[in-house]
């Protein structure tokens, strides 16, 4: 039997990916910051590892949008950074 792939969808592309192809982005009572090993406790997103899909979570406020709140330049600074620090 297979083990079972998780999936989850990009919140700027809405493509579905498998889930340790994502970016993990969570907010929780400390605040929203980039969730390096995906199990924080909080409320999540996930983003591509693209620059272009970083570039419209912070062009239409996608994640202001889905956290129901302000997000800070600070956190796509983070995101930015973790994605280009991958490749």
């Amino acid at each position: 039997m297979e083990k079972k792939i998780p999936m989850r969808q990009c919140v700027a592309c809405r493509t579905m990916k498998e889930k340790r192809e994502l970016l993990r982005i969570v907010k929780n009572d400390e605040g929203i910051f980039v969730d390096t090993t995906g199990k924080k406790n909080g409320r999540g997103a996930y983003c591509c590892k693209d620059e272009n899909c970083v570039k419209k979570l912070k062009k239409q406020k996608i994640l202001s949008r889905v956290f129901g709140t302000e997000v800070e330049d600070a956190v796509y600074d983070a995101i930015t950074e973790e994605i280009l620090g991958k490749d």
